[in-house]
C-alpha cells in the first residue's frame, strides 16, 4: 500500500535549467532495483542549462506519473520548481515553488504559503525524484557546517559516510555514502561519485544505481542495512533503560482483560526480562530497588501490531507507541532475519517480530518481496522453506496461480501452518476461504467479489479503485450473505487493516487527515505536508462521493462481521505506531467498546498468535511487556496516545527520548525515576 521511500513513486520527468551550464551534453541513467529485480530506470540528460529527467518503476502493479521542472541560481540553490502528475495511488499532483529575491512562495497540495528567506534554503517538494539528493548535497558540502534551513519548514543537515569502489561497466568509480536528515522521519542514504553527481540512491528496500553498476546492487544494500543499523544502534544506546537492581513502578492501576476494567492502584515489580509480582499499593519497598512513579496512571500489557512490513525504524517507533510485538507480513527474508537479530540481541531498539511467509506469483506485477515461485512445484516448496525456519504462517500474495493454493493450503496444514492471504487475481474470497484460508487479508480483498466483473484483474490500482463501486451495494444481498456466511461459518479470521482503507477513501488535499488529527502536528512540516494529498484521483464526477460512501459500506460490513463474532485482528499496513491507534479508534464504529478493543489489541491478540502463556496482560511470571499512560482508556481510547514510558523484556523506554531522534514533538513527559543508592542498582545504559 501506501510507502514513504523512494521507491513509492514511478515516474518522474525533471528538467533543470542552470545558470552554469555544462560545456557538452552529459547523460546519465540510472536502474531502480526492488528485490533483486530491475523495476525501472531514471535516465537524465544535460545539454546546455537544461537537464531533463525519466524516472520510471513498475512494482506491484502501480506507480505515479510525474514531471518536474527545476531552475536553480549560481550558488546550486533552487529558485523554481514545477511539479505535476499523479501519485502513487493516481492522485492528482501541481505543485510550484518560485525564489525572488528575499521571498519566496509556493502551493501543493495543502494550499498556498509564502515566507521571508533570511539564509539561502532550500525547498522541498512533496515529490521530488533522488535527483534532488545529489543537488541539495552538493549545497550542504558548500556549507560550513553542512546544514541549510528547508522550504517551506525544518533543517536540511548532511553527515558523510564511507567511501567505496564500486565496478561496473564504466570502470572503477570512488563513490562517498551520505546520510540527509530533514526530509522525512528518517534520513535519506545515497552516495555521490567524485564530481560530485549523484551514484546510487539506496534503502527503502531499493536501489537506485547508476547503468552498469547494477552487479553492485547486494554491496549497496548492505550499505544501506550497515547505516540503519548504526543509527538505530546509537538509538538503543541512548535509550533503552537497564536496571541490575528490581524496578517497581507504583501507585499504577492495570488493565484487567479478563473483567475489562482497571484494578485498584497497585505496585508491578520488574526482574530482569519478566514481571516478578503485582503488590498492594502499601508494599513496602526493598532494599536497592528502583523506584517509578506511576502518578496515579494506567498500565497496559503491551500491543501488537497484526499487519506489519517491519523496517528498522518500524520496530523502534512501533516501541514507543505501546506496541511490544508485530506480526510482519511480508519483506525481504535476509533483511527480516537480520533485523530480528539485532532487536533480539539487544543492539537495535524494536518490537519483538513475528514473521509471515511471503509467497507471490511471478508475473509482470509481482511484488518483489518473500519468495516469488513459477510454478505449483515452487510454491509449496516455499510453503517448506518457511515451515524449516520457524514461521508462523505463510501469506498468499496477488499473482499466485488460484490453482496452487489447494496445494499450498494442504502443504502448510500438515506442517503446522496458518494461511492467510490476498485474494489471488481472477479468483474469490468466497474461493480461498473453500480452499482453506484461517485469515483473509484487508477488508477490500475480502469485499471486492460483490462488485468485480469477471475478468478483472485485480494484480494492479483495480484492488483498490473498485471500492467505490460499493456505494449502493445492498449488504443482504445473497452474494453479500454468502461470503459473510462462509467466513462465519468455517471461524476465518480478518486482518482488515481498516485505518488504511480510511486513508485511501477519506484523504482529501489541503485538509488534515481525519485519522492523523490527534498527531499531525507533532510531525516534521514534510510529513505533515506528505500527509495533506489525497491518495486517489477524484476529479471524475462522483468519485469524491462514491468513495466516502465506499468506507461507510466497509464499516458497515465489518460491523456485521463482529456482531456475528468474526475475529478481527488489529493490523494497519502503514507502519503502526500511530496509525495503529487509529486502527484501534476506529474499531469504535464497529461495535466495539474501549474496553474490548484494549483487550483485542494486547491478550487477544497474543492468544491468536499462541503466546498468551508470556504476554497479553500484566500478571506474576509474564514478560515485562506494557506501557504507562495518565488516563483511564476504558473511558476514553485516545489516552493510549499519550505514551510516558514503554518496558519491553524489563528494558524501559521514554517516547519523548525516542522521538527526539525522529523529529517528532513528544506526547507526554517521562514519569520520575528514583535509583536507590547501592550497588545493587546500576545506572541504565544510557
Amino acid at each position: 500500500m501506501k510507502s514513504s521511500s523512494l521507491f513509492a513513486a514511478t515516474l518522474f520527468v525533471s528538467t533543470i535549467n542552470s545558470t552554469a551550464a555544462p560545456a557538452a551534453p552529459l547523460g546519465e541513467t540510472y536502474t531502480v532495483i526492488v528485490g533483486g529485480r530491475n523495476v525501472g530506470h531514471l535516465d537524465a540528460v544535460s545539454e546546455g542549462a537544461t537537464t531533463r529527467i525519466v524516472w520510471d518503476i513498475k512494482n506491484n502493479g502501480r506507480g505515479p506519473t510525474i514531471a518536474e521542472t527545476l531552475s536553480v541560481d549560481a550558488a546550486g540553490i533552487p529558485v523554481a520548481w514545477k511539479v505535476t502528475g499523479a501519485t502513487t495511488f493516481g492522485g492528482k499532483v501541481d505543485e510550484s515553488f518560485t525564489a525572488r529575491g528575499k521571498a519566496a512562495r509556493w502551493t501543493d497540495s495543502t494550499g498556498s504559503g509564502s515566507g521571508a528567506i533570511a539564509d539561502p534554503s532550500l525547498y522541498v517538494p512533496q515529490n521530488g525524484s533522488p535527483w534532488a539528493l545529489g543537488l541539495y548535497a552538493r549545497a550542504l558540502l558548500a556549507d560550513a557546517d553542512r546544514q541549510m534551513p528547508a522550504l517551506p519548514g525544518g533543517t536540511l543537515r548532511l553527515e558523510k559516510g564511507e567511501t567505496l569502489t564500486l565496478r561496473g561497466a564504466g570502470g572503477p568509480v570512488e563513490a562517498t555514502a551520505y546520510a540527509l536528515s530533514g526530509i522525512n522521519l528518517n534520513p535519506e542514504y545515497f552516495l555521490l561519485d567524485e564530481q560530485g553527481r549523484l551514484f546510487a540512491a539506496i534503502g527503502g528496500r531499493g536501489v537506485t544505481v547508476r547503468k552498469g553498476y547494477e552487479g553492485e546492487d547486494q554491496r549497496l544494500r548492505d550499505l544501506a542495512e550497515r547505516m540503519s543499523a548504526a543509527r538505530y544502534a546509537e538509538i538503543q544506546k541512548s535509550t533503552a533503560h537497564v536496571y541490575s537492581a528490581p524496578i517497581r513502578i507504583r501507585n499504577v492501576r492495570l488493565f484487567d482483560p479478563k473483567t475489562l476494567a482497571l484494578t485498584e492502584p497497585r505496585s508491578v515489580l520488574v526482574w530482569r526480562d519478566s514481571i516478578a509480582a503485582v503488590e498492594p499499593l502499601d508494599s513496602p519497598a526493598t532494599r536497592g530497588e528502583v523506584t517509578i512513579d506511576g502518578a496515579g496512571g494506567t498500565l497496559v500489557a503491551g500491543m501488537t501490531e497484526m499487519h506489519g512490513h517491519v523496517s528498522e525504524d518500524d520496530a523502534v517507533l512501533n516501541l514507543a507507541a505501546g506496541i511490544t510485538t508485530i506480526r510482519d507480513m511480508g519483506n525481504d527474508n535476509d533483511e527480516l532475519e537480520a533485523i530480528i537479530d539485532r532487536i533480539e540481541s539487544g543492539r537495535s531498539a524494536g518490537s519483538r517480530i513475528v514473521p509471515s511467509g511471503f509467497i507471490e506469483g511471478r508475473s509482470p506485477f509481482s511484488s518483489n518481496n518473500g519468495i516469488v515461485a513459477e510454478s505449483e512445484a515452487e510454491a509449496v516448496e516455499a510453503v517448506r522453506y518457511y515451515a524449516a525456519r520457524g514461521y508462523w504462517q505463510i501469506k498468499i500474495y496477488n499473482s499466485i496461480d488460484p490453482a496452487w493454493v489447494p496445494a499450498m493450503v494442504a502443504e502448510a496444514h500438515r506442517l503446522g501452518l496458518r494461511v492467510c492471504g490476498h485474494v489471488p487475481a481472477f479468483s474469490t474470497a468466497d474461493a480461498m476461504m473453500e480452499a482453506g484460508y484461517d485469515e483473509l487479508t484487508h477488508i477490500n480483498q475480502f469485499v471486492l467479489g460483490w462488485v468485480l466483473q469477471p475478468g478483472e484483474d485485480t494484480r494492479n490500482l483495480l484492488r483498490l479503485t473498485a471500492l467505490r463501486r460499493l456505494k449502493g451495494l445492498d449488504l443482504d444481498a445473497p452474494k453479500v450473505r454468502k461470503t459473510i456466511d462462509l467466513i462465519v461459518s468455517k471461524k476465518i479470521a480478518i486482518d482488515p487493516t481498516l485505518v488504511i482503507h480510511e486513508a485511501f477513501t477519506q484523504t482529501r488535499n489541503g485538509q488534515v487527515p481525519p485519522g492523523m488529527a490527534d498527531y499531525l502536528d507533532h510531525l516534521p512540516v514534510a510529513e505533515q505536508r506528505g500527509a495533506k494529498q489525497a491518495w486517489v484521483d477524484l476529479s471524475a464526477p462522483g468519485d469524491d462521493q462514491a468513495y466516502r460512501a465506499a468506507f461507510d459500506q466497509i464499516v458497515a460490513t465489518l460491523r456485521i462481521l463482529n456482531d456475528k463474532g468474526v475475529m478481527i485482528v488489529p493490523g494497519t499496513d502503514m507502519g503502526g505506531a500511530f496509525t495503529y491507534h487509529r486502527e484501534l479508534e476506529l474499531y469504535q464504529k464497529i461495535g466495539m467498546t474501549p474496553a474490548q478493543i484494549l483487550k483485542r489489541a494486547t491478550f487477544d491478540t497474543a492468544a491468536y498468535l499462541g503466546q498468551d502463556q508470556r504476554r497479553g496482560s500484566i500478571e506474576k511470571g509474564k514478560l515485562a511487556d506494557f506501557f504507562l499512560i495518565a488516563g483511564d482508556p476504558t473511558r476514553d481510547l485516545k489516552a493510549i496516545k499519550s505514551i510516558a514510558m514503554v518496558v519491553k523484556n524489563g528494558t524501559v523506554y521514554f517516547p519523548t527520548e525516542i522521538y527526539q531522534r525522529f523529529g517528532i514533538a513528544p506526547f507526554a513527559e517521562p514519569p520520575k525515576v528514583t535509583v536507590a543508592a547501592s550497588p545493587s542498582a546500576q545506572a541504565p545504559t544510557s
